[in-house]
């Protein structure tokens, strides 16, 4: 059920129903929202609205934006959506692809998402060569010096993205990263243009990352397909011409989970 087909009056929308109707359009917009803009929508009464959302931030299901008026997915919420992605048979599936994209490829690639402040590797299957780099499913990685995290940001709204960026303290986890936030911002303004994440040893040293985008039926970023290597077997160049591979691989997954059906061999 839409929103804006079940809530052209208030009194139409049944009480247990207006807390899920919340989350869904929280999720759906993917940039944070106010009770008052949200409830253009639902049309409750303001002290109505006022009180789902205390509700859900109590209950941890949604959280308070940087500004103190606005709110987007809380721990809860991200958890529950990150549970039904890895519900068993579409899981498989997912898996399916990813083995196909990495035995092609030759090295090992992952499937990402975004948390609060972190990328979450949410699958991965792992290259045949012995010399491989250890990020088990369940890694939590920076955005500021990933290929993941950097494709993340840049999609993110420009309002969002600046104001994230405000509170980064970025690290020099190697003599690569990206730590002056105007550098890291024109950065992510030329993968924005691609769509195309890269990590040049910006995170591990000897490690090399291409990301590209999974996007939803809107065209936005919910997950990211990744492959990364030693330098010793591939340069950046090389792992870049891979993005075609990832690209076709990428639009299998996204149709994969807007479907929930077996993608097409």
């Amino acid at each position: 059920m839409k929103v804006a087909e079940s809530s052209s009056k208030n009194d139409t929308i049944p009480t247990n129903l207006r807390l899920l109707l919340i989350l869904e359009e929280i999720a759906r917009v993917g940039v944070p929202m106010t009770p008052t803009d949200l409830n253009m929508q639902l049309g409750l009464p303001k002290a109505t609205i006022h009180r789902l959302f205390a509700t859900l931030e109590a209950e941890g299901f949604l959280q308070r934006d940087i500004d103190g008026r606005s709110y987007t997915a809380g721990r809860r919420l991200r958890k529950l959506s990150t549970n039904v992605l890895s519900s068993l048979r579409i899981r498989t599936a997912r898996l399916a692809v990813l083995k196909t994209v990495a035995e092609e490829i030759g090295e090992t690639c992952n499937i990402a998402i975004p948390d609060h402040d972190a990328m979450i590797y949410l699958d991965r299957v792992e290259t045949k060569w012995s010399l491989r780099i250890q990020l088990p499913v369940g890694t939590q990685v920076p955005f500021y010096c990933t290929a993941s995290g950097k494709l993340y940001l840049s999609n993110l709204p420009r309002s969002a993205r600046d104001a994230l960026l405000a509170s980064l303290k970025p690290e020099a986890r190697t003599p690569n990263t990206i730590t002056e936030i105007a550098d890291l911002s024109r950065a992510l303004d030329r993968i924005r243009e691609e769509q195309i994440g890269t990590d040049d040893e910006e995170f591990l040293d000897g490690m090399v990352a291409v990301a590209v985008p999974v996007t939803d039926s809107e065209g936005r970023l919910f997950a990211t397909l990744a492959v990364h290597a030693p330098r010793l077997r591939m340069t950046l160049e090389q792992a870049r011409s891979h993005v075609p591979v990832l690209r076709e691989a990428a639009r299998r997954l996204a149709a994969l989970i807007e479907t929930d059906q077996q993608p097409q061999p």
